[in-house]
């Protein structure tokens, strides 16, 4: 029976019923019916309406039947699951007209959890992807140290290791710099395209409307022409290119065809026949162009008498013999069309021409400026082994990643393995290749069909152990997630095999998922005993452990590493189980505050619907689907979206004016997620506005959220209504990726066309990004000044103020950098407060600077930095307590545990100093820390210590100075201690 009738006939039975029960207004079929329909239009409200055929399950989800809930069926199947459930014991329309009288109620909570909450025993880590060391500083030290030794031809795959394992640490920036690091080193071309793809890559250039793929920034390090260019020059990869330059440059000599056809036949002394056609040619010239044509036209080949020869099956046209002429006479392709050149390069190989095929290849290769093309020349320069085309065509293939990953043109070249046998004759086929290709299948599609043939090619690829473990692991994770559990398991032990333990984990999760949990537990527990303890590691043995030594290994995970999200958010549902909602909240509260992910916020929005704050789970939700526009609810069966429609009914509406009233009390009170909310909600009503996605972005990237504040920033340029606050947003983005210089141009461009506070400001920040002697301080300064000249709103001028007072403080004007900060407290600028009580420090009025950082923390959700920045304006003993109170709220912050361990030096404690580095860096290995270990280890005359910490320091930063200065001393301390 369809739902039409249902309701046809539900509403003439109520018509009897009324006429014969006036009193029965709430009959128990009118509370069904309504149940029903509130249901029924709460879940189609909202849904596109190619989603709504799809929908099978209209009535409350039982939490028990998970299988059935993402299916499509069609009616016919659905009225058979519901005649199915009322013969179950379920509630049917004549079981509750004939046996209750009481109403049927449905909370909004559980329309708004159709899918239930969840259970512990759904939750479970991933297995990341990536090398994990067991001793990451000594890995890191090992690094540096073979790139000091190696030679030029080894440091850019050294460097692409560093890239490999340091991906685990989440750094957008630090990786960048390995990939940059990989370019400048590397020798030949197709290492050259393959990393300027992925540079390319990482900033997205695809995304940006108008762009082309073989766009150029002007740097040699992304350029598309420098990449083709041979040769090995790392000191000039940040130089410019010469995309941009107008001088005239040509290798060809300039003859014209009209002069090329005054070459009379009598100049010939050999005429080539092509059918009917004759071409006379100079056999010594002919000749010259290889050793073979040598042999025929001058050795002991009959042709060497002849004075015509037949080249009617050689394969080549009269105009491709007229170009190979010229050739002979010019050395150069004159105005031969592509598809001669075509021809002179089948020729060429034909005949071993090397010059001539290498002009062909060259010319050729110039060619390809699009994805047809590229897909037209790679076969020709496949078959014709001309590697500069076949790394042009790839060049443009690997830049138009990920759109074209699942063409199947582009999946025969990179995904079978006669392709990759095809790519290896010309020297295209390499490790790098396929470890791009795989990390941009696996960003895409974890478990698609393409991932799994990429990391097939890169095992083939692979050569060295580190190369090996880092493609079987990959592919173990992969099959992992396939739920292909033997496979998973052989991969992840031949992983371990080639030296990767943390592979182990790996093998331990796929016996688990076998149902060998005792074997799970036993192999862990083993790791545990052998090596030094890690948080991975007590997190990994948790899932096999029950009860209270459940909880127990995952409190020893949050002590060893605090940055892992899943303790927290097992704690938090098995509270939930408890029902202690507050609980669940506070303890997934604990790692919202310092990390935030789509996953935790998911969690604690599910934890407020329960607690039935839906103001407070429409937050989470709206931060989240900033996060990942896209996301699925509830493990992928509902989408963020709809149950943004659905919590609509639960929560006030907000206007325009209401929303920029909602985003400036959370700006100012320091709550970016609630911020973030607002914002996206202001979205929806004006997608296109670019200012709120600029906004959005800088929300973001305070989160530590790079990947979606470069997609917001992205959009923010796309969505530009004029071509001058285009220019700003490129500028940013270019400023993000380490492109300053390029930033500044975008900068000064757009003021040319239109003075504005956002060219200003930018141009301001970037030049205020290096150290600044007085003249740079006083130009940012009237930058600065001429920004809040220009109209913008409060938010963005009680930044502008705030920096503002910051290079004053710099240059000793006090006064008015106070004046700044007090003017950027009046729009509710609440970060003012920092500033003010630095100028109040500077003038040695440390009481008045506690006072305006506990300002700030009474006002400020985000609290951990004003903890830390209070900590510094009283004595010791407030002091430890405001820095503890810093690492609570935020572990990752690093300078309490820089201070606490200095204390602890001061104090001759020295042991107890490094170990409150040690217990730090385990889990946040930074370059600050490495550098004050390093020096401690040096005062204790442990000169090695000292030297391994320095290296893995210079390994995140091979150009910071005070770490350099350590190692030189160290290192001539450790050859003669005496110096």
């Amino acid at each position: 029976m369809s739902t039409s009738t249902d309701n046809e006939g539900g509403q003439s039975q109520q018509q009897q019923q009324q006429q014969q029960q006036p009193n029965l207004a709430k009959s128990r079929f009118v509370n069904l019916i309504r149940q029903y329909s509130l249901q029924v239009s709460n879940t189609m409200r909202g849904l596109k309406l190619k989603d709504r055929c799809k929908i099978t399950q209209v009535h409350a989800f039982n939490p028990s039947d998970t299988s059935t809930s993402t299916t499509t069926t069609s009616s016919a199947t659905t009225t058979t699951k519901v005649a199915h459930q009322g013969q179950a014991g379920y509630p049917t329309i004549s079981s509750v007209l004939s046996n209750s009288v009481d109403p049927i109620s449905v909370t909004p909570a559980e329309v708004l959890l159709p899918y239930g909450l969840p259970a512990t025993d759904s939750l479970e880590p991933p297995i990341d992807p990536f090398l994990k060391s067991i001793d990451f500083v000594e890995s890191l030290a090992e690094l540096y140290r073979r790139v000091e030794k190696g030679s030029y031809f080894d440091k850019s795959l050294i460097y692409l290791e560093q890239y490999c394992l340091l991906s685990g640490l989440g750094d957008p920036k630090l990786l960048r710099r390995c990939l940059q690091s990989a370019r400048q080193h590397a020798v030949d071309v197709h290492s050259k395209v393959v990393l300027s793809a992925w540079l390319r890559y990482e900033r997205r250039e695809d995304e940006l409307v108008g762009t082309s793929a073989l766009d150029c920034i002007g740097r040699n390090l992304e350029c598309p022409k420098a990449a083709l260019a041979h040769g090995y020059d790392p000191n000039s990869v940040f130089d410019h290119c010469k995309c941009f330059q107008t001088a005239n440059e040509s290798s060809e000599v300039g003859i014209s065809t009209e002069e090329e056809l005054t070459i009379s036949e009598e100049d010939g002394n050999v005429c080539f026949c092509i059918g009917d056609e004759e071409v006379y040619c100079s056999r010594g010239k002919i000749a010259a162009l290889s050793c073979p044509l040598k042999a025929m036209l001058c050795g002991d080949f009959s042709e060497s008498e002849k004075d015509r020869i037949d080249f009617s099956h050689v394969g080549i046209s009269r105009d491709g013999m007229r170009a190979v002429k010229f050739f002979s006479q010019y050395g150069s392709l004159g105005s031969s069309s592509p598809n001669v050149v075509l021809e002179l390069l089948c020729f060429a190989n034909r005949f071993c021409c090397e010059q001539m095929k290498c002009a062909c290849d060259n010319y050729l290769a110039s060619l390809v400026s699009d994805i047809d093309e590229a897909l037209i020349l790679i076969d020709y320069a496949l078959e014709e082994r001309a590697n500069i085309l076949v790394a042009s065509c790839l060049q443009v293939l690997l830049r138009e990643l990920p759109g074209y990953l699942y063409n199947s043109k582009v999946m025969n070249v990179f995904c079978s393995y006669e392709g990759k046998e095809r790519l290896t004759v010309v020297g295209h086929a390499s490790f790098l290749l396929y470890y791009f290709l795989s990390e941009v299948a696996m960003e895409d599609n974890m478990t698609s069909n393409v991932t799994i043939m990429l990391l097939e090619r890169l095992r083939e690829c692979a050569t060295e152990r580190w190369q090996k473990a880092l493609a079987l692991h990959r592919l173990g994770c992969v099959l992992l997630d396939r739920k292909e559990y033997k496979d998973a398991q052989s991969c992840f032990e031949a992983a371990a095999e080639a030296g990767h333990v943390y592979s182990i984990a790996g093998v331990a999760r796929s016996k688990f998922k076998q149902g060998q949990r005792f074997m799970a537990y036993e192999l862990i527990s083993s790791l545990i005993s052998t090596y030094k303890p890690a948080g991975w590691m007590y997190q990994e043995r948790s899932l096999y452990n029950l009860g209270n030594k459940k909880i127990a290994d995952l409190n020893d995970a949050t002590n060893l590493d605090p940055t892992l999200s899943f303790p927290y958010k097992y704690r938090a549902v098995a509270k939930l189980e408890e029902n202690h909602i507050e609980a669940a909240i506070s303890e997934i509260n604990r790692i919202a505050g310092f990390k935030v992910s789509s996953d935790c916020l998911e969690l604690r929005a599910w934890f407020l619907i329960a607690l039935e704050d839906y103001e407070s789970a429409m937050r989470d939700i709206r931060a989240l689907l900033t996060l990942e526009p896209n996301y699925l609810m509830f493990q992928g069966k509902m989408r963020g979206e709809h149950l943004v429609e659905l919590l609509n009914q639960h929560v006030q509406q907000w206007s325009p004016a209401d929303c920029w009233m909602q985003l400036y009390d959370r700006w100012s009170s320091v709550d970016d997620i609630g911020s973030l909310a607002v914002i996206q909600q202001m979205l929806i009503n004006d997608p296109g506005k670019s200012v709120l996605r600029f906004r959005q972005s800088l929300l973001l990237l305070r989160l530590n959220c790079q990947k979606a504040a470069m997609r917001s920033l992205r959009l923010a340029r796309n969505h530009s209504g004029s071509k001058y606050e285009r220019l700003v947003y490129e500028g940013w983005i270019l400023y993000d990726t380490g492109h300053r210089e390029e930033a500044l141009s975008k900068a000064e461009e757009s003021i040319s066309i239109q003075r504005s506070f956002e060219a200003f400001f930018l141009k301001a920040y970037a030049l205020a990004d290096s150290t600044l002697d007085p003249e740079a301080a006083s130009y940012v300064v009237q930058l600065l000044e001429e920004a809040l000249r220009c109209p913008s709103d409060g938010l963005r001028k009680g930044q502008a103020l705030n920096n503002l007072g910051s290079i004053y403080v710099d240059c000793g004007k006090l006064e008015l950098a106070a004046d700044c900060y007090v003017s950027a407290l009046k729009i509710k600028h609440t970060r003012a407060h920092q500033g003010l009580a630095r100028v109040y420090h500077l003038k040695n009025d440390r009481r008045a600077a506690y006072d305006e950082m506990t300002k700030l923390i009474d006002k400020a959700q985000n609290k951990a930095s004003a903890y830390e920045k209070r900590s510094e304006y009283c004595d010791r003993d407030l002091a430890n307590n405001d820095l503890s109170m810093a690492s609570q709220l935020d572990p990752l912050r690093t300078y309490p545990y820089r201070y606490r361990a200095a204390v602890l030096m001061d104090d001759q404690r020295e042991n107890e100093a490094v170990e409150e580095l040690t217990r730090a860096i385990a889990f946040k290995p930074d370059l600050q820390m490495l550098n004050l270990r390093a020096a401690f280890h040096e005062s204790m005359g442990d000169f090695s210590s000292a030297l391994r910490d320095c290296q893995a320091a210079l390994c995140l930063d091979q150009n910071h100075k005070d770490t350099l200065d350590l190692y030189n001393r160290t290192q001539t301390q450790a050859i003669d201690p005496h110096t």
